[in-house]
């Protein structure tokens, strides 16, 4: 019995790539050769040598939007109460370059990428009103930046929100099947080209709307909130300020990043919600492999769990539990519904005498009410899966993984960059590049780095968001601050508020408000009407001082800086 199970433990590890290199839970695993479509073969050359490897370390979805019932309840909340600008957006595009950095002939081939404006509430360029912009992340862009329309009134401040390359309607080369064919088409798609793009569709955009006197912050959220920092360090020149919501821009470089980060604050959110609910769900995972490995074992997990399709693996059941289930839930654990208390409350509620498992299928119909749960393997990837899965391949590799020994509730199963490779190699025949992030935005020693270079950038994270262990939670400067709340998960204050969002999430967002408000009052302050240049306490003493070491300071120099 120990050796079968044994056995399901190793090849259950084999999979978890999946994960890894995706960041979303439940993606279920992709039938081969009888049911494997064309595309799949043709867009991504090596597909079929992946069953042969095996990688360790599976993570989670990566994404601003969870996509429980939970968001989707708040979104209805919102759109019955409020007549702000929800459906004031008008869809535009903007002939973008290909390859900003090269200038090859091919660099200069163009894309047309997709942006919103909402007009209801702008102020207009005459006034100065200000510009905010939603930076898009691995998905289109038609979901609603709440966090913006609710405040956009009283800013009078213009809404864009920008695609991201490569996804939704901004695909190059004509079409997603030519733009995903290889890596030689997809190697246009990273974070370097996606932050040109943005500075090219916001400068092109003021000028169309001669609004140059008007302040742009940015935001974001998950990685559209790493866009977000990244983007004010890049082209400071251009956007005021940045709101980076549960951004982890820390979680890359396994030398670096906090080794159990993701899995311990999972496991704390249920272990501060329920003691008992956390021991099962601890204990679950070896009942599991051993039901599995009996006779008709895995007959029985389907039927428990109502399974659409047969069980092939007890791994097929372990997965969707940790990651649609237990990941989900403790990364999107917002209120009203707090999706963590719904499981425990099912897990510690079931009939008295309930066994380990009954308590936990109990736990997954609380969470997700279906007639059948699909946990087996799929045909397909969707646009985002696509798409991120070729970004981790190639620069967002992010550590995150579960070893022996560390303080969860989950089996382990530690980052393994050298399978990763292997994987990455199989499939686009490249080699991910794990130190690149930190070296192009910094990161190792971010305190100096962020000291230094930075201003203006609102770091947000709720302690509850398993991503936030690799985000910044301490104030680095004056103006690169941190705003952490102890109940909060991921991307919570970009969401649309809600009459009765709980006090200290409503305290959140006023912090933020206030913060982006005196950015707005301070760039409003440099420049006059008359076209003179009102000097900031910096300018001041620079013209009274003159030179500074040799350096003679003169006023623009500043101008867009404090």
């Amino acid at each position: 019995m120990a050796r079968e199970v044994e056995k399901l433990r190793a090849e259950e590890s084999c999979w978890s790539t999946v994960h890894q290199m995706l960041l979303l839970p439940g993606i279920r695993r992709m039938k081969l050769l009888d049911k494997m479509p064309v595309k799949m073969v043709t867009v991504f050359p090596g597909f079929l040598q992946f069953i042969s490897i095996c990688v360790a370390g599976g993570t989670p979805r990566l994404s601003a939007i969870g996509r429980t019932h939970t968001e989707y309840i708040r979104v209805s909340s919102y759109l019955a109460t409020t007549s702000s600008g929800y459906y004031y957006y008008e869809e535009f595009f903007y002939t973008q370059t290909l390859d900003h950095f090269n200038y090859r002939p091919e660099s200069y081939e163009t894309f047309q990428q997709k942006y919103l404006i909402n007009f209801k509430n702008w102020g207009g360029a005459d006034d100065g009103a200000p510009i905010f912009v939603y930076l898009g992340g691995e998905s289109e862009i038609d979901e609603d930046p709440g966090f913006l329309c609710d405040n956009a009134p009283q800013f009078k401040a213009l809404i864009v929100s920008i695609e991201h390359r490569y996804y939704g309607k901004s695909v190059p080369f004509g079409s997603r099947k030519e733009a995903f064919r290889n890596a030689s088409t997809l190697g246009y798609l990273n974070s370097a080209q996606a932050l040109a793009d943005y500075a090219e569709v916001i400068i092109s955009l003021k000028k169309n709307l001669s609004a140059d006197s008007s302040p742009v912050i940015v935001f974001g959220g998950s990685y559209g909130g790493m866009l977000a920092s990244w983007f004010r360090l890049k082209y400071p020149h251009i956007v005021h300020g940045a709101l980076a919501s549960s951004a982890p821009v820390l979680y890359f470089d396994n030398n670096f990043a906090p080794k159990s980060g993701y899995w311990s604050i999972v496991s704390k959110d249920y272990l501060e919600t329920s003691k008992f609910c956390y021991d099962v769900i601890t204990q679950s995972w070896s009942v599991i492999d051993s039901i599995a490995s009996k006779e008709n074992g895995l007959a029985i997990l389907s039927q428990k769990f109502k399974t659409c399709s047969p069980l092939n693996k007890s791994s097929e059941l372990k997965d969707y539990l940790q990651y649609s289930i237990y990941a989900e839930s403790a990364q999107y654990n917002a209120p009203p519904e707090y999706p963590v208390t719904v499981i425990c409350n099912a897990i510690v509620g079931a009939p008295k005498g309930s066994d380990i498992l009954s308590r936990i299928q109990s736990g997954v119909a609380a969470f997700s009410k279906q007639m059948c749960y699909e946990m087996g393997e799929s045909t397909r990837l969707s646009e985002t899966e696509e798409g991120w899965l070729w970004q981790v391949c190639s620069e967002m590799v992010m550590p995150i993984g579960d070893g022996e020994g560390w303080d969860t509730m989950f089996p382990a199963s530690p980052f393994d960059l050298k399978n990763l490779s292997s994987f990455c190699q199989s499939w686009y025949n490249v080699t991910p590049r794990p130190h690149w992030i930190l070296n192009e935005y910094g990161g190792k020693g971010i305190k100096s780095v962020l000291q230094t270079f930075a201003s203006n950038i609102i770091y947000s994270n709720g302690l509850r968001d398993p991503f936030s262990g690799g985000g910044v939670l301490e104030n680095i400067s004056d103006t690169v601050v941190a705003i952490t709340t102890d109940n909060g998960s991921h991307c919570l204050d970009l969401l649309h508020e809600l009459k009765d969002d709980p006090k200290w999430l409503v305290k959140q967002r006023e912090a933020e408000i206030e913060i982006i408000k005196r950015w707005i009052e301070e760039y409003n302050a440099l420049p006059l009407r008359n076209g003179t240049t009102k000097l900031s306490k910096a300018h001041d003493w620079a013209r009274h001082h003159g030179r500074l070491n040799g350096i003679f300071f003169l006023p623009t120099v500043f101008l867009h800086v404090f």
